[in-house]
C-alpha cells in the first residue's frame, strides 16, 4: 500500500526552491520589449515537467565555463509565464481575478509547452466557467482551438454550438473560414440543428471558397471544374445526408451538380422516389434529429405527422419514409404546459385565449397513450358556445409510434370545437376536460366519447385521468 504523507509540503518546498536565489542553473528570457522579465529556474524541474522545455534545453546546456543556460521564450508574456511556472514546480494554479482572455491566453501558452494536464484543466474551466465569452468571442475561439490537437474539449465545444445554434452562429461568422476538419466534425453531428439541403448548400459554398476561379452557376462548368471540386469535397460529400432530401429539393437544388456524385448513387437517389424497391437501405444515413418542439410528451415525428395533416399532405407508406427528412413547415410555440402552468381552466384561458391554430396534447394517465386535437380558430371564455370549423381533427397515438397514429376529421362542423370558461380545450363533445364547480380548482372531468368526429380515436369510451397536457401554438416557419 502506497500513502501520501506530504504532498502539499512537497509542492510547498518546490514553489520555495523556485523563489530561492542561490541553486538555479539556468535563466528563461520571458516576453517582448518593453514588457521582458528573466526568470531563474532549475534544468532538471523544466526537462521532467515539459517536453517542449526539455527539447529546447537539450542544445542550450551549460558551456564547459561553467556559465548559466539561457532560453528566450518570446511568445508568451511574463505574467503568464509566471502562472505557468508556479505549476510547473507546485501544481498550482490561480485564475483568481484573471480575465477570461488572460486565461485563454494562458491556455495558449500551456499548449505550447506541452503541459498537457493543465491545457486539459484550462479549457475545462473556461467552458464550465466563461461559456457566454467563449460564445461572444466564438471566431476567436474556434480559430485558435483548431490550430492545435491538444484543444480536443475547445474544438467540441465550438462544434456543438455551431450545431446547435447554426443560424446564430454563421450570421456573425465566416462560414467559408472554416477548416476541412472543423466543417467535418460538424456535418458529421446527427444532433446537426439544420434541413438537410441547407447543410447541402454551406458545403457548396464552403468548396467554392476554397475554389475562388469556379464560378456560382455550376452549368458554365466544364468537367475538370466538377473533377476539382468533387476533390475539394471528397471527405465531406459522404456525410451529407441526400436520401433525406424531398423530390423537389433533389430536382433543383442537387441535380445541377449530379456530376459530383458517382453515377449509381445518383440514380439511386432518383429511384428512392421513382422506384424505391429496386434500391437498397443499407448503409444509408438517417435523417439529422432536429428538436422541434418543447415537450414532455410527444416527439419530432409526431410534430411532423400532425403538420402534414394540417396541410393535407399526402402522408405515404414508403421504405424510404424512416430514411426522408421530417416534416416541418411550422414552429410549435409552448403556451401551456399543465405541469408547468397548473390545471385550471382559469389558467388556459389566461395563457391561449385569442390564439388560433393550437394543437393540444394530453398524456393519459397511466397509459402510453397521447390523445389531442387541432383548433384552427381561437379559444374563448365564454358561458358555453358552439364553433364551426371544417379544419379541426382529433388524434391518438401510443408509444409514440406514428405507425399506429388514428386521425379523426370532423364530420359534424357546427359542432367542431366547445368554448367555456370553466372548461380547457374541448373539441365537440368527444374529447372534453372541464371543472364541473368553477374554474380556479382543477379539472375534474376529463372524457372521450365518439360524437361530432368521424372516428374513433381511443378503444374506451366514458372518463379517464392524465399526467400531463400541452397547447401548442402553431407559426408557419
Amino acid at each position: 500500500m502506497t500513502t501520501e504523507l506530504f504532498s502539499k509540503l512537497l509542492s510547498q518546498n518546490y514553489i520555495e526552491l523556485l523563489e530561492d536565489n542561490e541553486y538555479y542553473d539556468i535563466t528563461i528570457e520571458v516576453g517582448e520589449d518593453p514588457n521582458v522579465k528573466i526568470f531563474r529556474a532549475h534544468m532538471n524541474i523544466l526537462c521532467y515537467r515539459s517536453p517542449y522545455l526539455r527539447r529546447t534545453l537539450v542544445s542550450n546546456k551549460k558551456n564547459d565555463n561553467g556559465a548559466l543556460s539561457h532560453i528566450k521564450l518570446s511568445n508568451i508574456s511574463p505574467e503568464i509565464f509566471r502562472i505557468i511556472l508556479r505549476y510547473i514546480y507546485g501544481g498550482i494554479i490561480s485564475l483568481n481575478g484573471q480575465e477570461t482572455s488572460e486565461i485563454l491566453n494562458t491556455l495558449i501558452a500551456t499548449d505550447e509547452l506541452h503541459l498537457q494536464e493543465l491545457v486539459n484543466y484550462l479549457q475545462n474551466y473556461l467552458i464550465e466557467n466563461n461559456s457566454e465569452w467563449l460564445e461572444q468571442h466564438f471566431e476567436l475561439i474556434h480559430r485558435t482551438s483548431f490550430q492545435s490537437n491538444s484543444l480536443s474539449e475547445l474544438q467540441n465545444f465550438c462544434t456543438n454550438l455551431m450545431a446547435e445554434f447554426p443560424e446564430k452562429i454563421f450570421k456573425s461568422f465566416d462560414f467559408t473560414s472554416l477548416s476541412e476538419k472543423s466543417l467535418i466534425s460538424l456535418i458529421k453531428k446527427d444532433d446537426l440543428q439544420m434541413r438537410e439541403i441547407e447543410v447541402w448548400e454551406y458545403v457548396l459554398k464552403w468548396g467554392l471558397a476554397q475554389n475562388p476561379t469556379l464560378t456560382q452557376n455550376p452549368d458554365t462548368w466544364s468537367d475538370d471544374d466538377f473533377k476539382i471540386m468533387k476533390n475539394t469535397l471528397q471527405h465531406c460529400l459522404p456525410l451529407i445526408r441526400l436520401f433525406s432530401l424531398s423530390s423537389k429539393e433533389l430536382t433543383l437544388r442537387v441535380r445541377p451538380y449530379q456530376k459530383l456524385f458517382s453515377k449509381q448513387l445518383y440514380e439511386d437517389l432518383i429511384d428512392s422516389y421513382m422506384n424505391p424497391d429496386r434500391v437498397s437501405t443499407d448503409n444509408i444515413l438517417f435523417p439529422r434529429n432536429i428538436r422541434t418542439i418543447d415537450s414532455k410528451l410527444v416527439n419530432s415525428n409526431i410534430v411532423s405527422f400532425i403538420s402534414k395533416w394540417i396541410d393535407k399532405t399526402i402522408i405515404n407508406n414508403s421504405k424510404f419514409d424512416h430514411l426522408r427528412e421530417l416534416y416541418l413547415p411550422y414552429k410549435f410555440k409552448l403556451l401551456l404546459r399543465g405541469s408547468r402552468d397548473g390545471f385550471t381552466p382559469k389558467k388556459f384561458h389566461e395563457l391561449c385565449d385569442d390564439i388560433s391554430n393550437t394543437v393540444t396534447f394530453y398524456k393519459v394517465k397511466g397509459e402510453n397513450e397521447i390523445i389531442g386535437g387541432y383548433n384552427p380558430l381561437k379559444w374563448m371564455s365564454t358561458s358555453g358556445s358552439w364553433h364551426k370549423t371544417d379544419e379541426s381533427f382529433i388524434f391518438s397515438f401510443k408509444n409514440k409510434d406514428i405507425n399506429n397514429a388514428i386521425i379523426s376529421d370532423i364530420e359534424n362542423t357546427n359542432y367542431a370545437l366547445c368554448n367555456n370558461f370553466r372548461y380547457g380545450p374541448s373539441f365537440g363533445n368527444d374529447v372534453n376536460i372541464w371543472n364541473s364547480n368553477d374554474q380556479l380548482t382543477d379539472y375534474n372531468n376529463i372524457r372521450y366519447k365518439k360524437l361530432y368526429y368521424k372516428k374513433r380515436i381511443r378503444d374506451s369510451e366514458g372518463n379517464f385521468s392524465i399526467e400531463d397536457y400541452e397547447v401548442f401554438q402553431i407559426v408557419k416557419r
